[in-house]
């Protein structure tokens, strides 16, 4: 019985190093060979020999011809051997890969704009120096998102009307807002533009029930002056093309106005500002990966010049 527990307890005490010279000795059939594989001196490669015979509970090589060969029992073990270390040295590679940010998943969850308009070129430059890494982005309406990000389905969201929620962290930033014209409108030649130049121009907005909406016609509201509803749309990427087709005219977030710059909008100033307030979501619950991390900075560094210095307050 003692000596069952003694040979349970052996078990416990292989060790790495034993295994690695049991492999270099019977690739090379030298101790001398294997100790210089290994870099260590010959005495600690034989030491490790013995030790993990004495592990294992029999004898790993005989010798024949100045040459150690393995018997019958090292040989069906060193298929095992083989597979553990080659498992272990993936083990490390994927660990500096992952600690260097060249491997793992980013999963992400966005408002459909984003997705169109502002991550692709992001995500692209993201990935050009990180060859192991893969992503998913999966846009969806703000309500979607909270829900994955609770749930810890993703690993970071943007989304805009976020409540709070003791299950989630958010950071709230307030986005510049521009108003958006086609090419050859009236009010082109201005150099900024209030609500009350809107007046009798069809305007395409977001939904009613959004809070930039309420917003924006508070704003007209206290100027004085009418909000004519032309097309009510969810995303600003919707506005902004067909104010480019020549569909009435639009306030957005200056990010997804730049995006669309060169199909011939023309961007202007708006006053009073009325900014649009996105959040960056993570779950409160799971440590961020080094990855995830990474990524919400490069993100919020691309927002930083659209961002408002001071906004208003709600």
């Amino acid at each position: 019985m003692e000596e069952a527990n003694l040979r349970k307890d052996s078990h416990l005490a292989i060790r790495l190093r034993q295994l690695e010279a049991f492999r270099a000795v019977a690739r090379t059939g030298l101790i001398t060979r294997a100790a210089r594989q290994m870099g260590i001196s010959q005495p600690a490669t034989s030491r490790l020999l013995r030790d993990f015979s004495r592990t294992m509970g029999f004898e790993l090589f005989r010798r024949r011809g100045g040459r150690l060969e393995p018997t019958r029992e090292a040989r069906y073990l060193l298929g095992e051997v083989e597979r553990l270390l080659d498992s272990v040295s993936h083990l490390e590679e994927l660990s500096k890969d992952l600690t260097e940010r060249r491997a793992g998943h980013l999963r992400i969850a966005c408002l459909p704009g984003f997705a169109t308009s502002h991550l692709p070129g992001l995500v692209a430059r993201f990935l050009d120096q990180r060859p192991g890494v893969t992503v998913t982005i999966e846009p969806d309406r703000p309500e979607r998102i909270l829900e994955w990000i609770i749930g810890e389905q993703y690993d970071f969201g943007i989304t805009d009307g976020f409540a709070g929620h003791p299950a989630v962290s958010g950071e709230t930033l307030a986005m510049r807002t521009v108003c958006i014209l086609p090419r050859g409108h009236r009010l082109a030649r201005a150099s900024l533009i209030r609500p009350e130049d809107l007046a009798g121009e069809g305007l395409i907005h977001t939904r009613r029930d959004s809070a930039f909406y309420r917003a924006l016609e508070q704003t007209f509201a206290r100027c004085g002056a009418p909000l004519n509803s032309l097309v009510e749309v969810r995303q600003f990427t919707a506005a902004c093309m067909l104010v480019a087709e020549g569909v009435g005219v639009s306030v957005v977030s200056e990010l997804d106005a730049c995006e669309y710059e060169r199909r011939g909008l023309v961007l202007r100033p708006f006053l009073p500002a009325v900014p649009h307030r996105i959040t960056l979501l993570h779950p409160t619950h799971t440590p961020l990966s080094m990855l995830t991390l990474e990524f919400i900075e490069m993100f919020r560094a691309s927002l930083r010049p659209h961002v408002l210095e001071e906004p208003p307050p709600e």
